[in-house]
């Protein structure tokens, strides 16, 4: 990422999203705050402690809304899930 790129980036910890336990039953508030955190746009960082179908949703949901998708984690770093900057 470039330092521009970080500057712009809107980070999204899910862990920030659910608390302690993910509900399934919750899924559209969690959707609705993480749209409402990533703006339109932005540079968005998925990071924190989450289940996997969590992370897919707000993925999926972010495709089209956001201009990049970046998953972040001690394990592997910043990973590139989608790039839509033109430059």
């Amino acid at each position: 990422m470039s330092a521009q790129s970080k500057q712009q980036s809107r980070v999204i910890d899910l862990r920030q999203l659910y608390g302690d336990t993910a509900k399934l039953v919750l899924l559209p508030d969690y959707l609705e705050k993480a749209l409402l955190l990533a703006g339109t746009g932005e540079e968005v960082v998925l990071t924190g402690a989450g289940p996997v179908w969590l992370y897919l949703k707000i993925a999926h949901a972010l495709h089209g809304r956001a201009r990049r998708l970046v998953y972040d984690s001690p394990v592997t770093g910043p990973l590139v899930i989608f790039d839509h900057d033109p430059f």
